[in-house]
This record gives C-alpha cells, structure tokens and sequence, in this order.
C-alpha cells in the first residue's frame, strides 16, 4: 500500500512540476535589430520576459525582409506557439500574417506600425502611437515659436509608405494649412536615417537659402539636419528644427541645435505589447486597440526624459 502511495505522490509531483514548467511561448517577429528607436522596444520586450517566469519570448530579426518576416510567421505557427507578437516590416503585410494566424488558430497581436484600418479584422489587438498626432504636436510647436512670423519650412520624410510617415507628414500640414505665415518649399524622404538626413538635408539647405524650419518625421533625419546645417554654417538661431522620438542620442542635441521632440515612448509600447500578448495567451480579453500617448519635449524637459532610459 506504501508502495502505491509513493507512487501516487510522485507521479502528482511530476505532473504539478509539468504545469509549471509550461511556459507560455510568444513568437516575435521583428523587422530589424538594427534600428536605433526600435532596439529600445525590444529591450523593453525582453525586460517583461525577465520578470515574468511563465513566458518566453522569441525574438527574430526579418532585415527588413517581409519575405523573411513570412518565413519567421511560418516558423513559429510549426512551432505551435501560443501567441504571434508582430512589429510588421510594412503595414501590408499584416493581412497575410492575419489570415496564416486565423487558420491556426494563434492570436495575433501587432505593436508600432498600425495596420490598415480595414486590416484590424485580421489581428487580436494593435498596441501603438497615433502618429497624426505627433505631427500635429511638432507642427503646433513651431507655429507656437514662430508667433506669426513669416517661415519657409522643410519637411523630411520617413520611408515612403510606411504609416508613420504617412500620418506624421499629415498631422503638420492638418496645421501648418490654417497658418499662411508657413511656406512648405519641399518634402523629401530621407528614410528615417541619419546618414541620409545629413545628406538629404545638405542638399536641401543648399538649394533653398531661404528655409528656416526643418521638421523631421524621426529625430535620426533631424540630428542629420543639425549636422548638414554645421557643415554649411549656419547658426542654431538661423533653423528651427523638431523631430520625434526624444531617443537619447536626441536628447543630447535638444537645446543644442535641436528645438524639440515629440517623445514616442518605444519602452512604453514594448512592456504594453508584451503584456497583452500576456493576458491574451491567459484567455484575459483585452482592448482591440491601445494607444501609447506621444509627449512634446522642450529643452527645460531633458534632464526628466533623459532619466527615462536609465
């Protein structure tokens, strides 16, 4: 009878010890580790993985490579993963990670880049930024220093296509179009890339002697605006620059070149995407949409933005 009992306990041991040993399995595509901003939503992904003992992430580089980022979506519906948690290589690409998801039967949750509205059908929920209104916020900004004085204004583009470009650049002009005082000379991509902004901006400076408002999709373009304006010479006095993200590397040029930034916090929207792949994977519900505010930084701001990446 001791025999059996023994038994019994140890195989109610293994079986408990099993439970716990589950651990919830989210896979994680993502389009490329070597995007500056988006290393910090990474890192903020990783950090919940830490403190949680009852999931794991994984994470996998795409490149940039939506065929890749399909290979990676494939990999992980085989592995029988309990949740897909998506930062897209490109908003069209999120239908067809949709529908691979739906007929296996995996929640699907997209963080950063929105897909199209007409594509919400296709995930469980969307954790992001409302871009329109970073424009709106950096375009609001400088109507708010220029007080009515006369502009001519420079908007770098982000790539071309992508939904933070798109609505950023809508959100400025949505302002700038009730204020007369503001010339758009020119709009050009400069893919969210710093090197390329230096570039880009150089070029455009050059062209147009007249400009003195640069507003940036990204603060990567906007840092190479300050660095094209050193070039050529100009004084901080002579350009009003705005870019977003607030990234640490930005906030070290904020005052010094760099007018403001509209923070757009990749912590926030990392630790919130992984909690509701968390709650999802738990049967919790969870909203279809949940917006991760964005914030105007000024100068007089740096030192409490800055403590936020340490």
């Amino acid at each position: 009878m001791k025999k059996f009992t023994h038994i019994a306990i140890l195989a109610s041991c293994l079986y408990s010890a099993t439970l716990f040993a589950k651990d919830i399995v989210v896979g994680a595509p993502m389009p490329v580790f070597a995007d500056k901003w988006l290393t910090y939503l990474y890192d903020a992904i990783k950090d919940y993985d830490e403190k949680h003992d009852d999931i794991t992430f994984k994470l996998t580089d795409a490149n940039n490579d939506p065929a890749k980022m399909l290979n990676d979506v494939e990999t992980f519906i085989d592995q029988k993963v309990d949740v897909l948690l998506v930062v897209p290589t490109d908003p069209k690409i999120v239908k067809v990670i949709g529908i691979k998801a739906q007929k296996a039967g995996i929640p699907l949750i997209v963080a950063n880049r929105a897909p199209a509205e007409q594509d919400l059908k296709y995930i469980t929920s969307f954790v992001g930024s409302q871009d329109s209104t970073a424009g709106q916020m950096q375009a609001e900004f400088i109507v708010e220093q220029l007080q009515g004085k006369p502009a001519n204004a420079a908007i770098l583009l982000g790539e071309l296509g992508h939904n933070s470009q798109i609505r950023r650049t809508e959100g400025n002009l949505s302002v700038f179009k009730d204020h007369n005082n503001i010339n758009i000379v020119t709009q050009q991509s400069a893919n969210y890339d710093r090197a390329r902004g230096l570039d880009v901006a150089t070029n455009i400076l050059s062209a147009y002697k007249n400009i003195n408002v640069v507003v940036s999709n990204n603060d990567e373009m906007a840092i190479g605006t300050i660095l094209a304006a050193e070039k050529l010479g100009l004084k901080d006095e002579d350009l009003l620059i705005v870019g977003v993200d607030a990234t640490p590397d930005a906030l070290k040029y904020l005052g010094k070149g760099l007018d403001a930034t509209v923070y757009q916090s990749a912590i926030g929207q990392g630790h919130t995407a992984a909690e509701v792949a968390h709650k999802v994977a738990k049967g919790e519900t969870v909203d279809k949409i949940t917006w991760v505010p964005f914030e105007l930084v000024t100068p007089d701001k740096k030192a409490e933005y800055e403590a936020k990446y340490q």
